[in-house]
C-alpha cells in the first residue's frame, strides 16, 4: 500500500514536471583543447548546463531535458553527451574522457556507459545518487520499481558498464537506495554529496563503490 502510494505521487511529479521542458543549451562548444582529460559533467532534474553543482577542471557541460525524470529525459541526456563525447574523440582520439553525473544525470551517464562501451574506450564514470544503481550493498535505487511509470531506459537497476571503471557514491539516500527510506529525500539526496560534486577529486581509473561513507569494491 505505502508503495502504490509513492508511485501515484512520483507519476503525478512527473505529469506536473513534464508540462516544462528544458531548454536545450545551444552554447556547447563543438570541442575542448586535446590537452588532459576531457571531464564531461551531466546535472540533476531541473539544472542547467551552466548550472549543475559541478565543480573542478570541467571542459564541458551538457545541456539537456532535465525536467522531464523520465525515460524520454534519460534519453535526451544520452543523445546529447553522445554527440559531445564523440566529436571530441573524433577531433582528439588518444585523450581521456572523464564523465560525471549526478541523480537524473547519473541515470544518464549509467545508461550511455550501458550502450556505449563495446565502441568507445579510454573513458570512467563517476555516479552520485545513481537511481539505476543496483543493491549490494544496499538496495537498488528508486527507479528500479517504477519501470510502469518512469519507462526506458531510466527504469530498472543493473552494473552493465563493461569493461569501463565507475565510481559509485550513494550517502544515506533514497534516490540511490531505497532502504534508506524516502524521507531521506530530498534533505540528504541535496546536502550529502557537495565534496563529491569537484571532479578534481574523482581520478580516471576508480572503480569502486562508496556506500553511506564506506567502500565497497564491485
Amino acid at each position: 500500500m505505502r508503495r502504490g502510494r509513492i508511485a501515484a505521487a512520483l507519476a503525478a511529479l512527473l505529469l506536473t514536471s513534464g508540462l516544462s521542458l528544458a531548454q536545450e543549451s545551444t552554447a556547447q562548444a563543438a570541442t575542448a583543447p586535446c590537452e588532459g582529460t576531457y571531464t564531461i559533467v551531466v546535472g540533476g532534474t531541473w539544472s542547467r548546463w551552466d548550472n549543475d553543482r559541478f565543480t573542478g577542471s570541467i571542459q564541458q557541460h551538457v545541456g539537456y531535458l532535465s525536467d522531464i525524470p523520465t525515460g524520454l529525459g534519460v534519453r535526451s541526456g544520452v543523445n546529447e553527451l553522445n554527440r559531445l563525447v564523440r566529436e571530441q574523440r573524433a577531433a582528439c582520439p588518444g585523450q581521456h574522457v572523464k564523465m560525471g553525473g549526478y541523480s537524473l544525470g547519473a541515470a544518464v551517464v549509467h545508461v550511455w556507459i550501458s550502450e556505449n562501451w563495446r565502441t568507445f574506450g579510454n573513458v570512467n564514470a563517476i555516479l552520485l545518487a545513481d537511481p539505476k544503481r543496483q543493491g549490494g550493498p544496499g538496495t537498488n535505487g528508486s527507479a528500479a520499481p517504477f519501470g510502469g511509470v518512469i519507462g526506458y531506459p531510466l527504469a530498472g537497476a543493473d552494473r552493465n558498464f563493461g569493461n569501463v571503471p565507475v565510481k559509485s557514491i550513494c550517502y544515506w539516500d533514497y534516490i540511490c537506495d531505497e532502504s534508506a527510506g524516502i524521507g531521506t529525500y530530498p534533505k540528504n539526496h541535496n546536502d550529502n554529496y557537495w565534496p563529491d560534486f569537484n571532479m578534481d577529486h574523482h581520478n580516471d581509473e576508480a572503480n569502486e563503490q562508496w556506500y553511506n561513507g564506506a567502500w565497497y569494491p564491485w
